[in-house]
Formats: structure tokens, sequence, C-alpha cells
């Protein structure tokens, strides 16, 4: 069986793309699948110390306080285009609220809320990829 090369190089280009790190492609008996290890760019292009240690110091961020994404997919900030986003920057949210749509694969998957709070950042911009574990909001 010969390989078409070109599936493999529009496939890796997806992965760019979308920042994406694994892709799968099915067609009859051809199955590929492509990924690559995201923390291997972070050695390739390390950070300069001191630019690292003065954010550290600067922003005290409470893991506890962040909400991630619980699948990979396509981020949306309003149940519409156009409509009102489901949390803003100060916004008081109780748990289970809303935070966000994840699209994944056609189905439009909503993000509750883990906890009480407010809402101090949101880390997504709409219709942006997110990766499973991504933070996409941080609560005070």
């Amino acid at each position: 069986m010969k390989i078409n090369k070109n599936i493999i190089k529009e496939l890796n280009d997806y992965l760019e793309e979308f920042n994406l790190t694994e892709i799968e492609y099915t067609e009859k008996d051809l199955k590929v699948k492509v990924s690559k290890s995201k923390y291997l760019k972070n050695i390739e292009t390390p950070e300069p110390k001191n630019k690292i240690s003065s954010i550290t110091e600067d922003v005290k961020i409470d893991n506890s306080k962040k909400i991630t994404s619980p699948i990979i997919g396509t981020a949306y900030l309003a149940p519409e285009p156009g409509g009102k986003k489901f949390i803003d920057i100060n916004q008081k949210i109780k748990k289970g609220d809303t935070v966000m749509i994840v699209e994944a694969m056609k189905t439009m998957n909503h993000i509750p809320s883990p906890k009480d709070g407010v809402v101090v950042e949101v880390c997504v911009d709409d219709g942006q990829p997110v990766e499973f574990g991504q933070t996409i909001a941080i609560l005070k």
C-alpha cells in the first residue's frame, strides 16, 4: 500500500492551523493519525528566566479558582452569534451556571461553573479552539 504524503502534510497543516495535538483521518481501508507533543514546542523556545520570575511574582493565581475545558473543541462565549455572553468580567456566577459552550463534533456542550465566584478573566476568545484542561476562565 502506498501512502499519500499529501494527506499527511495536510493533516499536519491542520494541527498547526487549529492548534491541535492530534488529528485522525479515515477513508475506506486507509486510516491516518497525526499527532505532536505540545510540550516539545516549549522546549524549543524557552522563555527568559527573568521574564518568568517577574510574571510569577506579580500574579498569584489560585488554581482552585480556574475553570478548565473538559473537552477539546471550539469555545463560544454566547448561545448564538451576536447574542449576550454567558459571563463577563466582574460578574457574579453560581455553581452550575453556564460559563460558555464548547462545540465538539457538531455537539454544543454547555460548560458549567464548578463553584460560586466573581469572574476575573475570560481566557479564550469567541470561536477559539480549546484543548482538554485549558483554562477558559478564572474566578475570585
